[in-house]
């Protein structure tokens, strides 16, 4: 079986890369990174003028009409340009929320259990478990809501009381395809932050030669990458499978390269690298956030142990007991 891309899904996603190059470059992430975050309306519906929400919606419907394998490369390069906003809920709520296939809506998801709603402020609905929060219901919401402090400068966060937010939110298939498109954002970022390193590798000195030919940042370096590309194999699987426990384990190995590799990344790059003028920092913040949506790595564990069967024991009879 040929896992190799399509020349359709290259051209697909190099098409996202050169659009995120243009409408999101580094002086677009830094003024976001100055208001605090949020959505960008012209650009959410830049985004969903790209097909970009619409992608897995069928023709008739107004949408491309692609699957889930075509989503993950174009959920990967967002990660990769740390694109904000509530992507993964809008692109799911295309064709349940009005405008949202468009990016004329923004959508956002309670995770329920008490965690934090991102984006609430500026949304027009909310993904909750068993429906959708718009209108009195979504006011009534967002005036539950307090501001919390984020790790990430790019994603406000509300914590919200209420039934609502207790419940657990977006069961079945919709959390498969939720963690499997986080997934895919955990893995760009993972990439990039492996290319930031090797290139500040090959151009910083350090005692009078490029520290890339210190044998630790080598190691370094190759560590990033054989974390990236086994997180890539089990994230384009799982898009093809949609297997849940396969999805668990993209997820499992997507959020542990974005968070380990832009660690090392900041290692590599020093000082410099814990400063608020460097995008490091950035990758490392928002990797933590993703790790703890849609599925976390202890409710992935329990998934991938589920998928084992039952445990039987080694040895058998009364000889195993003494």
């Amino acid at each position: 079986m040929d896992f190799q891309l399509s020349d359709d899904q290259r051209a697909l996603r190099s098409g996202m890369r050169d659009l995120l190059g243009a409408a999101f470059d580094r002086d677009g992430l830094r003024a976001a990174v100055e208001r605090g975050g949020g959505v960008d309306r012209g650009l959410w519906r830049e985004l969903g003028a790209a097909g970009f929400f619409a992608l897995r919606l069928p023709e008739e419907a107004g949408g491309v009409g692609l699957g889930l394998p075509e989503a993950v490369l174009l959920f990967e390069e967002a990660g990769r340009a740390l694109l904000p906003g509530p992507l993964v809920a809008t692109h799911l709520a295309a064709g349940l929320v009005k405008g949202a296939a468009e990016g004329e809506a923004v959508v956002t998801a309670s995770q329920g259990g008490g965690l934090p709603v991102a984006d609430l402020s500026g949304a027009d609905a909310v993904l909750v478990a068993g429906g959708v929060l718009t209108g009195e219901e979504l006011a009534a919401f967002v005036a539950g809501a307090r501001p919390v402090r984020s790790m990430d400068p790019l994603t406000p966060l509300h914590r919200a009381e209420g039934l609502v937010a207790a419940a657990e939110a977006y069961p079945g298939a919709l959390r498969g395809e939720g963690a499997l498109l986080t997934a895919a954002e955990q893995l760009g970022s993972a990439a990039r932050t492996t290319e930031m390193a090797v290139q500040h590798a090959r151009a910083r000195e350090q005692f009078g030669s490029l520290i890339g030919s210190f044998q630790a940042v080598k190691h370094l370096c190759a560590d990033m990458l054989a974390r990236t590309e086994p997180a890539r194999g089990a994230v384009y699987a799982a898009a093809v499978t949609g297997d849940p426990v396969e999805i668990a384990a993209a997820k499992l190995l997507a959020d542990d390269a974005a968070v380990r590799n832009a660690r090392d990344c900041l290692q590599i790059h020093g000082g410099m690298g814990f400063t608020w003028e460097a995008d490091v920092h950035l990758h490392l913040k928002r990797a933590w956030l993703r790790a703890a949506r849609w599925l976390t790595a202890a409710e992935a564990e329990e998934i991938l142990a589920a998928g084992l069967g039952p445990v039987r024991p080694l040895y058998g009879g009364s000889a195993a007991l003494g």
